[in-house]
């Protein structure tokens, strides 16, 4: 149950960081309101994983997530650039995440 928390962390991870394009410099209200909101759930989240999962893996699972996530919606919503080193890059941040699984349950 730690893990799905922690996953689900990093997603509103996502959802903040891809909040604070549309906030418009937190001038918007909705989307700072949105914005705000994920942040906390995210970090609450974050919180309860840490209880039973070791603070350096489950930080930076939450990254690795947040980074992944944001990238993707990066390329989806802003048509930002998707080319060979990035999804290399993507694709190693992934492997770390799945190799600080595996290490956790050591």
């Amino acid at each position: 149950m730690p893990w799905l928390i922690l996953i689900l962390a990093g997603c509103f991870e996502v959802g903040w960081a891809v909040g604070l394009k549309y906030t418009e410099g937190f001038t918007r209200l909705f989307p700072s309101l949105w914005t705000i909101s994920s942040m906390i759930v995210s970090l609450g989240l974050l919180g309860l994983a840490m209880k039973s999962l070791p603070l350096g893996t489950a930080y930076a699972v939450w990254v690795g997530v947040g980074a992944v996530g944001t990238v993707i919606l990066g390329a989806v919503l802003f048509q930002e650039p998707v080319n060979a080193i990035r999804l290399i890059s993507v694709l190693l941040i992934l492997a770390g995440l799945i190799g600080l699984k595996l290490g956790a349950a050591g």
